[in-house]
């Protein structure tokens, strides 16, 4: 028989209904709560290559060599006289340098020309009493001897005349080392001699060194395969490659704490064989130094046009990286899933590198977030042109639309 509910107990029992209900329900609340939800993908700035003109160039080292460079010296004996230019100077072709006394030169001078005086006097005479005796001996009134004796010694003065001018040409070469001038235009250093000093004594004494550095040399040497390679490139444009005409072979120059090549020059010889104790082959630039900014001696380093590419695909350096495989660059599919791609690459051009094969015009390549970018991985790139992805600051944060 069953027993008929109490007030009591059926409100026990609604409680105990209502406990489990709102278990139920915060139950529910608390499994919505934990439910896992996958994170956004990483986002990353991709670029395509751009396609461009492309010169290649040899990057090399050279020094600068003065074009002129002479030791002027006393080829006389004698005591100097003056000095007459300051150190460190320019000066011109023919400007008085240093003097050393003349008196003795002077006389030395002035006794050939006296003893040309004499032995044009003396052949005046001979020469008439010749013509004397040639008639008197026709006429049977001088001997034949006579008359040759007479003919010898209108040859000797002859002869003495001769002796005393390249006597008095002597005397004037000797009388002009006296005089040390400029042999051309330059800067001429200390002088290593002071006014009073005896010099030319045993032989030829160094005053002081004359240099031109307008223009200035800079010398290079070309491994034996970039010789191979110019001669390549020339034979492929029809262009032979000829060590006597290079004036149009540019070359330019930078000089340690510079940026770039500023310095703009051209070829100006080539040896015409190849040093086989080296390898290589000996090329002089010439360039134009107005400005003096190049000093004899220094340290440059040089550049010169090897080929020409017409159209040559480039990306970010940055964005090439190095495996097993070789180089590789990670691009980002119309999925938005990355993938990674082997090239080649080719000199680096700035904060660019030739891609000479493995990488498409069209493709997108990462180019910032590489550590967040793996092959099969999806990201959600923002588009950017290479330029800008160069130049601006990152833009991994924009929200630019995905490539199609």
């Amino acid at each position: 028989m069953v027993e008929p509910c109490s007030a009591a107990g059926l409100a026990s029992r609604s409680a105990g209904a209502l406990i489990i209900v709102s278990s139920a329900l915060a139950l529910a609340a608390c499994n919505a709560k934990n439910a896992y939800v996958p994170p956004p993908p990483p986002k990353v700035v991709v670029a395509q290559p751009v396609e461009r003109p492309v010169t290649l160039y040899f990057e090399l080292t050279g020094n600068t060599t003065a074009i002129n460079s002479i030791d002027l010296v006393a080829r006389v004996q004698g005591y100097l006289e003056s000095i007459d230019y300051k150190d460190g100077s320019a000066v011109k072709k023919g400007e008085l340098l240093f003097g050393i006394e003349r008196d003795q030169y002077q006389a030395q001078l002035d006794q050939a020309k006296a003893s040309l005086a004499n032995a044009e006097a003396q052949q005046v005479y001979n020469q008439a009493e010749f013509q004397r005796q040639s008639t008197l001996g026709k006429q049977d009134f001088a001997t034949q001897a006579t008359v040759q004796q007479w003919k010898s010694n209108v040859d000797q003065s002859g002869a003495a005349i001769l002796n005393a001018k390249a006597a008095i040409e002597l005397a004037n070469i000797n009388l002009g080392y006296t005089q040390v001038t400029a042999p051309f235009d330059g800067v001429v250093t200390h002088h290593l001699v002071d006014v009073g000093s005896l010099v030319g004594v045993t032989g030829p004494t160094k005053l002081a060194t004359l240099v031109q550095t307008d223009p200035m040399y800079v010398y290079f040497n070309l491994s034996e395969p970039q010789v191979l390679a110019i001669k390549e490139s020339n034979a492929r444009a029809g262009l032979p490659f000829r060590t006597t005409d290079l004036s149009n072979i540019p070359v330019e120059i930078g000089l340690q704490g510079e940026d770039g090549y500023p310095h703009k020059g051209h070829m100006d010889y080539a040896s015409q064989q190849v040093d086989q104790s080296t390898g290589t082959l000996l090329v002089r630039a010439l360039f134009d130094n107005k400005d003096q900014t190049l000093l004899p001696g220094l340290f440059v380093r040089v550049r010169t046009p090897v080929s020409a590419l017409p159209k040559a695909l480039l990306t970010s350096n940055d964005a090439i990286g190095t495996s097993q495989e070789g180089s590789y660059v990670l691009v980002v599919g119309a999925d938005n899933v990355v993938h990674r791609k082997v090239v080649k690459t080719g000199d680096k051009q700035g904060q660019l590198r030739i891609i000479e094969s493995g990488l498409d015009p069209g493709d997108w390549v990462v180019t910032e977030g590489l550590q967040r970018a793996f092959p099969g991985a999806k990201v959600e790139p923002q588009r950017t042109t290479l330029a800008s992805a160069e130049t601006a600051p990152s833009t991994a944060g924009a929200a630019d639309p995905a490539p199609k």
